[in-house]
């Protein structure tokens, strides 16, 4: 006997579980193998694996074949039985009852034959006190000792038994099905797929439609029964597409046999085939041929006159009560809607469907047919109901027929019913609202009146005999004429007749007497009504006081006829002021025209003198200098004068050029107009060091020449405007302010919904802000000539650039602080 030691001896018999305890514990001294420490490195190494796997495992070893297994082969021996005898037990000692089976296999694989594989195979054991039939799946395989001799069988397994035996009880049942389906007397087809597809038909089916089993298995059922296609396919494909079942009772069919039309009746019943997710595949039919049945009551049908006119006039809802208990042997689905109940009910007594107290009365409705013999009738009579899951009062028109066999005997009742819920709703209101709508009438201020088909008068409410002053006898019929002025009278007397006649809508203007002998104009409207069939039953209408209306519209006949007299008169001053516009257009063309003659004879015959006093000014400085003495100073003061009056002849014209320029539309760069302006001042820029910073500027609509002008003119103000001891730092930034946020005295010449607008900055001398109205104005100047050269025009050219691109230009600034030019253009 080996102690807990033992583990730490054989590695191999470490863990394992309880089988790993029960080896390990166990005396092999008594066995063909030995102590384990005589045990093979195979037999090691295999028992090590068997014992530490989840999977079930059994091991045969050596030639007596002596035996091991692991936990989870353990349950598959049983609570009592072959467990724990069979550890260490020879193979052919344990298995007595199945060893002729089990032993061909291991000696195959002893023999070195190929490992086995069987699945679901009948192997009985002895456990659990008893010989049970177990159902396997298992495999033998060759273990190896190390001189490659097959020295034992592993047996990887598990038990399948409840497998199995689902499986068995599956298939009997699916055979007692087809049993079933096969020896049953009602016709039995199971069709699937849209093309509703043969599955499963029995022999009754067969002969009910007169065909052979083998000409319907499988087959499309309407391409084996094309006659009756136009009939069932649509109500069977109903119950496959919604899942509602389909009752179909005594129905007609005609089936061709070899030619020739069979007739008859059967029942059917269509129950949808739902796979287990519920999804609907298919359809079953239950078909029974009830057409003795059908004849034989047709016959009786045809003795009893009064039976068959009640059923020609039934309603839909139908229930068949059979017997004194008063089963529901029949109900259609209408009849079951009205219980409320499902098709649970057919089968039931009534009893046990009608179980409230306030069913009482219906139960002994019933029972006093089936007593007396005689049938009950009634119209809207009123049950309490669940009609598709909603609560209520309901009512119904409804028969009860009792039905008598041979010998005389009551056997059943016959209930058809059909809901009349909302025809008795609406004739009770319609009652309500008769008697509601008389007293409202009476109650209104306008007039309303109803008349027959013939025109005559039926109906006038209180307001007509306030009004008038007529008596009901006197209005009654045609009288109500008599109240019309008489000059109006014979018009609306043919209008009436005519709308009658033809059953249009009428429509009068005439003078009403009122009850002091005053007339008042009025409009009387009326309406042709109506019947559900189409038939014309009268006219309703109304008339109305429009006597202020009628004057006014007098009045405004007379002021219209004086509008159209002034319209013409303004006509005659409107042609005169546009004759007038143009001429004055021509005036303005004139001058413009005559603006660009004087600024040719600027640019050219002003400046031609100027150039002649600066040239003679120069040579008399060359060739006369020392002579001249203090000559020679006012020359310098002449040759200053005559540049100074070049320059303000130059910026004139620029001046004039621009205000009559028109406004362009090509797309232009800020950026590029800066660019120009910069490279037409870049000795400036290098002599004074300025620091120039652009932002990256946007496009806008505009000319090109004028843009790059207006940022020459305050570029070069900023530069000029320097601080003697200050660098000229100088920034052009800018940013979108919506049109709503403009300030208030920037008023840009065209409407746009936002604006650029277009910082220039500067760190210069800066001026007073109290000057900004003058700064953009021709020849100002906040500063003396000597001090600052220039002629007072660059930012009134600005200013003028600014209003001809839809735009505005202002500024902000303080002594010594520099200044901000703010440029308004519209995005």
């Amino acid at each position: 006997m080996k102690t807990a030691a033992t583990a730490h001896i054989y590695p191999f018999l470490a863990d394992g579980g309880e089988m790993g305890a029960l080896t390990r514990q166990y005396n092999w001294s008594n066995t063909s193998l030995g102590t384990p420490d005589q045990w093979p490195q195979s037999l090691c190494v295999t028992l090590s694996i068997v014992l530490n796997a989840r999977f079930p495992m059994f091991l045969w070893w050596g030639p007596e074949l002596i035996q091991f297994y692991n936990d989870a082969y353990r349950p598959s021996l049983g609570n009592t039985g072959k467990h724990p005898t069979a550890l260490g037990q020879k193979g052919e000692e344990c298995w007595p009852e199945v060893w002729p089976t089990v032993y061909p296999l291991i000696k195959q694989v002893m023999d070195g034959g190929p490992a086995t594989w069987s699945e679901d195979q009948l192997i009985p054991i002895y456990r659990n006190g008893q010989l049970d039939d177990v159902y396997w799946t298992f495999s033998h395989s060759p273990v190896k000792d190390e001189s490659g001799r097959v020295a034992g069988v592993l047996v990887t397994c598990f038990e399948t038994t409840q497998k199995v035996q689902s499986f068995n009880r599956l298939r009997a049942s699916e055979q007692r099905f087809q049993q079933l389906v096969a020896k049953a007397s009602v016709g039995i087809v199971v069709v699937s797929g849209q093309d509703l597809r043969i599955e499963i038909v029995n022999e009754s089916y067969a002969q009910l439609i007169n065909r052979r089993l083998d000409d319907l298995q499988g087959k499309c059922l309407f391409d084996v029964l094309s006659e009756a296609k136009a009939d069932l396919y649509p109500l069977i494909e109903q119950v496959r597409l919604t899942g509602n079942p389909l009752y179909l009772y005594d129905h007609p069919y005609a089936v061709l046999v070899e030619g020739n039309k069979k007739e008859g009746y059967f029942n059917l019943v269509a129950q949808p085939y739902n796979e287990l997710d519920g999804t609907t595949t298919g359809v079953i039919l239950l078909c029974q041929d009830v057409t003795g049945q059908v004849v034989s009551r047709q016959a009786l049908e045809a003795s009893e006159a009064k039976f068959r006119t009640l059923i020609e006039q039934a309603p839909v809802a139908t229930c068949l009560f059979v017997g004194s208990e008063m089963r529901i042997d029949l109900a259609n689905e209408a009849m079951i809607t009205f219980f409320g109940q499902g098709p649970s009910i057919v089968g039931k007594p009534i009893r046990e469907v009608l179980i409230r107290s306030v069913d009482g009365p219906a139960i002994q409705l019933l029972d006093n047919v089936f007593t007396t013999g005689k049938p009950f009738d009634a119209k809207g009579a009123p049950a309490d109901l669940v009609i598709n899951g909603v609560p209520g009062t309901y009512y119904f028109d409804i028969s009860l027929k009792p039905l008598v066999n041979a010998a005389g005997n009551v056997y059943a009742i016959l209930e058809m019913a059909v809901e009349v819920t909302q025809e008795v709703l609406a004739q009770q209101q319609r009652k309500e609202s008769e008697a509601y709508l008389r007293q409202l009438t009476d109650a209104v201020p306008a007039i309303i009146w109803e008349t027959q088909p013939d025109g005559y008068c039926t109906y006038l409410n209180g307001q007509w005999y306030e009004v008038t002053g007529q008596t009901t006898t006197e209005a009654q019929g045609f009288g109500w004429l008599d109240a019309t002025h008489p000059d109006d009278k014979a018009e609306t007397g043919r209008l009436f007749i005519e709308a009658n006649q033809h059953h249009t809508a009428f429509r009068a203007l005439y003078r009403l007497r009122q009850h002091d002998g005053q007339y008042r104009w009025s409009v009387d409207l009326g309406r042709p009504r109506f019947a559900a069939d189409g038939t014309y039953v009268g006219m309703i209408g109304t008339v109305v006081d429009v006597h202020d209306q009628a004057i006014a519209r007098q009045e405004l006949a007379e002021s219209e006829a004086r509008l159209r007299k002034l319209s013409t008169e303004l006509d005659l001053q409107v042609q005169q002021r546009t004759q007038q516009l143009q001429a004055s257009i021509q005036d303005l063309q004139r001058s413009n025209e005559n603006l660009g003659q004087f600024a040719y004879v600027a640019s050219h015959d002003l400046q031609e003198p100027l150039r002649k006093i600066q040239q003679f000014g120069d040579l008399l400085k060359d060739q006369y200098a020392e002579t001249l003495g203090e000559g020679l100073d006012h020359l310098n003061r002449m040759q200053s004068s005559a540049y100074r009056m070049s320059v303000l002849i130059r910026d004139l014209l620029t001046y004039s050029r621009i205000s009559t320029r028109q406004e362009a539309t090509r797309a232009i760069a800020l950026s590029e107009a800066v660019q120009w302006a910069l490279t037409d001042l870049e000795l400036r820029i290098t002599e004074t060091g300025a620091l120039i910073e652009v932002a990256p500027l946007p496009m806008v609509l505009g000319d090109a020449s004028q843009l790059g002008q207006l940022f020459l003119n305050l570029l070069s103000n900023a530069l000029k405007f320097r601080r003697p001891d200050t660098t000229p730092h100088i920034q052009i930034r800018v940013n979108t302010v919506p049109a709503t946020d403009l300030p208030l005295l920037v008023r840009p010449t065209r409407t746009a919904t936002a604006y650029h607008r277009i910082d220039v900055i500067d760190n210069g001398i800066g001026f007073e802000e109290k000057y900004i109205d003058r700064i953009f104005q021709v020849f100002q100047r906040l500063q003396g000539k000597g001090q600052y050269e220039g002629t007072g025009i660059g930012l009134a050219i600005c200013e003028k650039v600014a209003a001809n691109h839809g735009g505005a230009i202002t500024a902000t600034s303080q002594p010594g602080n520099g200044a901000t030019f703010s440029v308004y253009l519209p995005v």
